[in-house]
């Protein structure tokens, strides 16, 4: 399993246990295919209840999280093991896409456009679902329609990536790059 450290040690706002988040991130980060040698840090930041979350750094690969993002929408401020998944998933798919020289150069984290960043999170939540980790179809679908219209253009663009097992950044930006036209044709 992958080496996973999660800070704070202690948690003291929220319920969460340390041990169960790092236990969970591993156990999907030997699903995604994280190599075992390879250092996976969590930090969570617990003083807001808001669910941003960032992949921070490769080396080690970093992930940030507000407590939202892992908490229980049913019983708040306790852990939600779907929500941990969710974004450990969603997060290590993408940092194991940059890490992939096949991949493709990929701008960094805080260049992409929120069209490229619902592409991608679209490709990432599709190999969650092949790997067994309860997504949301749905919901990720509504969100892509909101950034890339609602449009059959968009809803193939969708789907093509939902689908796919092995796409290039390049692909990604195909995609962003149809539903765009496609707007635009719809408003002119």
């Amino acid at each position: 399993m992958a080496r996973v450290s999660v800070t704070p040690e202690q948690f003291t706002m929220v319920l969460f246990e340390h041990d169960r988040i790092a236990e969970i991130a591993a156990a999907v980060a030997d699903k995604v295919g994280i190599p075992t040698d390879v250092e996976i840090r969590i930090d969570v930041d617990e003083r807001t209840p808001l669910g941003r979350t960032t992949l921070t750094s490769l080396d080690p690969i970093t992930i940030t999280a507000e407590s939202g993002a892992f908490e229980d929408a049913k019983n708040l401020r306790h852990l939600s093991q779907r929500g941990v998944e969710d974004v450990i998933g969603r997060l290590l798919f993408r940092a194991r896409d940059r890490l992939d020289p096949a991949f493709g150069d990929a701008p960094p984290e805080h260049e992409l456009s929120l069209q490229e960043q619902v592409a991608w999170d679209a490709y990432c939540m599709g190999r969650c679902e092949r790997l067994g980790l309860a997504v949301q179809k749905a919901r990720r679908q509504y969100h892509f329609r909101n950034r890339h219209g609602f449009t059959d253009v968009a809803d193939a663009a969708f789907e093509r990536l939902w689908n796919a097992d092995s796409l290039t950044w390049a692909d990604i930006e195909k995609a962003c790059t149809e539903t765009a036209a496609e707007r635009e044709r719809a408003t002119a």
